[in-house]
């Protein structure tokens, strides 16, 4: 949904984040999180040589997350790099500030893995994937720098453990369509899955 979201802005000229904002003038809590969030990320400047930023929100269990990722793109290769991931979260009253944080940087990472790398693959009737050395998961040299935000809110208690999950594969996508101009379309965003995109143009 976000993905499409940021190729109806692409398909109308406009900025992917005042696109967002402008479809969201009666929801002014959202407005305020991507607003948080893109001030955060330095959204609107130019980013690093050869990155690009995307962002993507998502409501669930009563909590609103918004997340811009800071990708570059090795076109020979089709490695995709997540340089860092700007969190903003408002989940209402807030109780213990560290327990929020731990769980947006789990569940960035937990998505970026599920972005990246994770497949189960299948062989002669069976699963292929076995363990750990068939069935890629995210390293610690791979994760990002994360930052998280929160927004300060007076509105009614939000979940907070899955709500950072979701945001993170198309925030990564729309980075990766900001730098090649190709919308990727399935995961793992994988090398394989990013070169073939690449070809196709």
């Amino acid at each position: 949904m976000e993905s499409f979201i940021d190729e109806m802005a692409n398909a109308a000229g406009r900025d992917p984040l005042e696109f967002r904002l402008s479809l969201l003038r009666n929801n002014p809590r959202l407005r305020r999180l991507l607003e948080t969030v893109a001030e955060k990320a330095g959204w609107g400047k130019s980013p690093k040589t050869g990155q690009a930023l995307g962002i993507a929100q998502h409501f669930c269990f009563g909590s609103y997350v918004a997340q811009v990722a800071e990708v570059s793109v090795n076109r020979q290769n089709g490695q995709i790099k997540v340089h860092r991931v700007v969190c903003a979260v408002d989940c209402g009253s807030v109780i213990n500030p560290d327990t929020v944080k731990a769980q947006m940087e789990g569940g960035i990472i937990m998505g970026l893995s599920a972005a990246l790398k994770e497949k189960v693959e299948f062989a002669d009737g069976g699963v292929r994937s076995s363990n750990l050395h068939t069935y890629e998961v995210l390293r610690m040299h791979e994760a990002p720098e994360i930052e998280v935000h929160i927004v300060v809110s007076n509105d009614k208690l939000g979940g907070i453990g899955e709500p950072g999950v979701p945001p993170i594969a198309p925030a990564v996508a729309n980075a990766v369509f900001k730098a090649t101009g190709v919308r990727l379309r399935r995961l793992p965003m994988n090398p394989e899955t990013v070169i073939s995109a690449l070809k196709k143009g």
